[in-house]
């Protein structure tokens, strides 16, 4: 088999493992069941996400069999790694319809097919009819309170508050490991960094009770060159959920990446190879921007298809190149063009309040039909729509078209 640990390292994603040497003779002579955890926090992944699965996606097609955890049982608690407050409480109907909305979602990345099929679970299923005393007993006399609270997701919570409901979080998905070892011979727990402990913690419980092959291995968060996490935009979170973040603004975020980030963007999100790679990520200047331009479209067509990703690109060339055409704008229409410039912006999503849409245009980023706006108290009119449309823009790189 190919040696899939190398080129998962070779592509920038690797951050932390276990047992390097046994992980990479393992996967390199056989086929190893692996798994990743999403908690369905919310009804669509992130950009987050995308990470994970492109890493399962490269280890299923080297052969090896990936295993989707939906967190249905987890979610009711809430991981508190990078938190800074317990996380809010879900009914159990949210987390189901979430992690039916998920299921779909994962379902296009990783192959339910042929020899090395992924499955799905939820551990819903094992982990709502726990017995405390009996889990208690049997395995949270296995984990050290003084090792749990060493750990860099217990530790940055200690001086916020840190409940023990929390603290179950840990031994929960450690369990989650355990049950999947002994149910389907997983071997490999993968996550992002910021869940390294969490996998330590299955790695040695399984370790504990008697086996001695059990893995893990964490990958890089996707950062920006100032180290702050991506795909975080002013409106929020990246999605992969058209409904939550359209195909032409999900193009345009990648399309808008730094100079410096574009290697690691076209490593991690493309199947791209690595000699087309190096080729556009060595491209000087303004030429640099044609890189940017194969990302945005490649990456924005893993996720929402060829056809949606064709259609973000000419909206791109009609609105900065003067080019294609602008159907495809992110757009909203009115039940009344009588509202004032303040509500359109707040209603778009623009800015999120309406203080700080008059921040921005008192500060001269906005224009409405290209035409700067400065007076706060500005309400639409019909001449605003004499073309069918208004096409309202934050500085130079958002655009929203209001429609009648």
């Amino acid at each position: 088999m190919a040696d899939i640990l190398k080129e998962l390292e070779e592509r920038g994603y690797v951050e932390q493992l276990t047992h390097e040497k046994e992980m990479r003779e393992l996967l390199n002579k056989e086929s190893v069941r692996f798994y990743i955890g999403i908690d369905p926090t919310a009804d669509s992944l992130h950009i987050g996400h995308f990470v994970a699965l492109m890493v399962a996606s490269r280890l299923q097609k080297a052969g090896h069999k990936p295993i989707i955890l939906m967190g249905g049982g987890t979610a009711n608690i809430g991981d508190p790694s990078g938190k800074t407050d317990m996380r809010k409480m879900m009914t159990k109907e949210t987390i189901e319809n979430n992690v039916a909305c998920i299921k779909k979602q994962a379902e296009r990345f990783i192959s339910f097919e042929g020899e090395n099929a992924a499955i799905i679970v939820n551990n819903a299923d094992w982990l709502l009819n726990l017995n405390y005393i009996d889990f208690m007993r049997d395995i949270g006399k296995l984990f050290s309170v003084n090792k749990m609270l060493a750990a860099e997701c217990y530790k940055a919570r200690l001086e916020t508050g840190l409940t023990f409901f929390e603290m179950g979080y840990m031994l929960m998905q450690s369990y989650d490991f355990l049950y999947l070892h002994d149910k389907y011979n997983c071997k490999i727990q993968i996550g992002g960094n910021d869940q390294w402990s969490n996998i330590i913690g299955g790695v040695e419980l399984i370790r504990k009770v008697g086996a001695d092959d059990s893995y893990g291995l964490t990958f890089k968060l996707l950062t920006t060159a100032e180290g702050k996490k991506m795909g975080k935009t002013e409106k929020g979170a990246l999605w992969l959920n058209k409904e939550r973040t359209s195909p032409y603004e999900f193009y345009q975020y990648w399309r808008n990446i730094g100079d410096t980030e574009v290697r690691k963007v076209l490593n991690i999100l493309t199947f791209l190879t690595n000699e087309e790679i190096e080729r556009l990520a060595s491209l000087k200047d303004e030429n640099i921007n044609e890189a940017k331009k194969v990302a945005a479209f490649e990456i924005t067509k893993l996720i929402h298809g060829e056809e949606e990703a064709l259609k973000a690109e000419e909206t791109a060339k009609a609105l900065f190149e003067g080019q294609g055409n602008l159907e495809n704008m992110p757009s909203t229409k009115l039940e009344n063009t009588d509202i004032s410039l303040v509500d359109a912006i707040v209603l778009t999503k623009i800015a999120p309040s309406k203080g700080q849409a008059k921040t921005l245009i008192e500060q001269g980023g906005i224009s409405l039909n290209d035409e700067k706006i400065t007076d706060t108290i500005y309400k639409l009119s019909e001449e605003d729509f004499k073309e069918g449309a208004a096409i309202l823009k934050k500085g130079k790189k958002i655009y929203h078209k209001l429609e009648k």
